[in-house]
């Protein structure tokens, strides 16, 4: 008997996060501290005290890693799910209403009374985002809320590298999927995550992933290298394995799986408004590809499309009005049906 076939093409793993975006001078981040353009996780009180340092209300949009993905690919057309935890206010809810509207599942959304987590993203001039993320609700997703079944059906889990803060939490989610049958794709999300979690990611690796997601700083944090050849570090990472995609910013990427290796040219943004977000709608890009059979340079070509596209404006989601265009020419980029 022929096995059912799958009713998502890609679920997402990670924290839905309400994004809080606000341009803020160089002068700005000392008073943050932290390296320029990283992550750090911060409680109820320190996003407080960041507000009120802000001239003026931030401004709000769906937001985290994973989800990020997830809302583009859906709107590529994939079929999508997503499982993180929400909160039990307003937030939330509207959240999921946003989430369900792009046509992402939100079935596999879980709960807890607490306020919906947050991430506020200080936007420098040269379009550098620094975070500060309070993860409220989504940080009390347990491992004991996560089994196979959570992955039932669906082809392929793309897990952000955030999840790794949480260590019981991130083998629990990749056992699980493991199980299920999912193929696995991994975004490294930031050097911060590397250099706190080189050990298990090498293990990782070593267990088996289908697909890595890395950037330059990413890339040299995992295999303690500063070299800025990018072409070997992404055949070094497709050593063990993997597809392994290493996205170098304004200069593109390198696609390597087995002895392939692929340049992927960048698309030129003459005004660069944000890169919140970028990587996770590159990220986007590529799978829609890679799950419809899509050659490495034709999947290359869409993420580079996608990421660029998402610069062009505040916040990590394409704004709806450009979107019917973006969607046109990101389409036409694939094989002759």
């Amino acid at each position: 008997m022929k096995p059912s076939p799958a009713s998502f093409d890609l679920i997402g793993v990670g924290s839905p996060i309400m994004d809080l975006l606000a341009p803020v001078p160089d002068a700005f981040l000392p008073r943050v501290g932290g390296a320029k353009g990283g992550m750090v996780l911060v409680d109820h009180v320190e996003m407080q005290r960041i507000l009120s340092l802000l001239d003026r209300e931030p401004a709000c949009t769906t937001g985290g890693s994973a989800a990020n993905t997830i809302f583009n690919a859906a709107r590529l057309g994939l079929r999508t799910t997503f499982l993180g935890k929400l909160g039990g206010d307003e937030l939330a809810r509207a959240y999921r209403r946003r989430f369900e509207a792009a046509g992402v599942d939100g079935r596999r959304f879980k709960h807890g009374p607490q306020p919906n987590a947050r991430c506020l993203a200080l936007v420098t001039p040269d379009a550098q985002r620094t975070m500060r993320t309070c993860l409220a609700a989504a940080m009390t997703l347990a491992p004991a809320e996560i089994s196979p079944a959570d992955f039932r059906g669906c082809r392929h889990a793309h897990i952000e590298g955030y999840l790794v803060f949480n260590r019981a939490l991130a083998d629990a989610v990749l056992d699980a999927a493991r199980a299920a049958g999912c193929t696995v794709s991994l975004d490294l999300a930031s050097f911060e995550v590397v250099h706190a979690s080189r050990d298990w990611l090498l293990a990782q690796l070593r267990r088996g992933l289908d697909v890595v997601f890395a950037n330059e700083d990413e890339i040299r944090a995992l295999f303690q290298d500063d070299a800025s050849d990018y072409a070997a570090l992404a055949r070094r990472l497709a050593g063990h394995g993997v597809l392994a995609a290493v996205k170098i910013g304004q200069d593109g990427a390198w696609l390597a799986q087995g002895d392939t290796l692929h340049r992927v040219a960048p698309v030129t943004v003459s005004s660069v408004v944000d890169t919140n977000g970028a990587g996770d709608a590159w990220a986007a890009g590529f799978l829609f590809g890679h799950l419809r059979g899509w050659p490495l340079p034709a999947c290359g070509a869409l993420a580079s499309l996608m990421g660029a596209e998402t610069v062009r404006h505040l916040g990590a989601i394409i704004p709806d009005r450009h979107w019917s265009g973006v969607k046109t020419r990101a389409l036409a980029l694939g094989p002759a049906a």
